[in-house]
């Protein structure tokens, strides 16, 4: 999640001072991905750094206010232009879990599977009636519109997941039939006859 080009699409908008840039950063996102105000001024300070943001002035309550500036807007527009890069793509626990999981002595491998099929069910079902009461409200602003796109994303994240443990448990059982049915290795009955110390040869005299 780059938090980074986050606030400078939100800055983009106009000035805007930290506490202010991390509600809205929530209320677009529906506090999926909650910030905290020293992470929210920590990357402000940053952005200051590389001439993306600068202080412009404060707001009638005295908080100091940060604009975009045109560097930042052209890393903005290059954000959005550039795809998301997928080739190098960040650790997923569930995955490791699962590949540890297989062979692990004690470890009932189709017992995660099915608590964690439960747990991916419930969370779709939760995001789909959060999505339900959304649309019924007739998303009127962007950041309604907003997290609409962000909970159907959740939603359809749940389902791939559930679907991929469908696959990973359905291979499993297929292992295990063909493990079930494959031949006893044969127990071989004859001992090898020891091989022979070669002579030593004498030595010429």
């Amino acid at each position: 999640m780059s938090i980074r080009h986050g606030l400078l699409a939100l800055l983009e908008r106009g000035p805007r001072y930290g506490s202010q840039l991390r509600t809205e950063f929530e209320s677009r996102t529906g506090s999926t991905w909650p910030l905290n105000v020293g992470q929210v001024y920590t990357t402000l300070s940053r952005l200051e750094r590389d001439g993306m943001v600068v202080q412009d002035g404060e707001d009638d309550q005295g908080h100091a206010l940060y604009s975009i500036t045109d560097g930042g807007r052209a890393e903005l527009r290059s954000w959005f232009e550039t795809p998301v890069d997928r080739s190098n793509p960040p650790r997923d626990e569930l995955a490791i879990k699962l590949a540890m999981a297989v062979g692990a002595p004690g470890v009932d491998i189709r017992a995660v599977i099915q608590s964690q099929r439960h747990h991916t069910v419930k969370a779709m079902q939760d995001y789909t009636r959060l999505k339900a009461q959304a649309l019924a409200d007739v998303p009127a602003n962007r950041d309604e519109v907003a997290w609409l796109l962000v909970l159907e994303q959740l939603i359809f994240q749940a389902e791939a997941e559930a679907r991929w443990l469908d696959h990973c448990e359905s291979r499993l059982v297929r292992l295990a039939e063909a493990a079930a049915t494959d031949p006893e290795p044969e127990t071989r009955t004859t001992s090898r006859a020891p091989a022979r110390t070669p002579a030593r040869p004498h030595p010429r005299r």
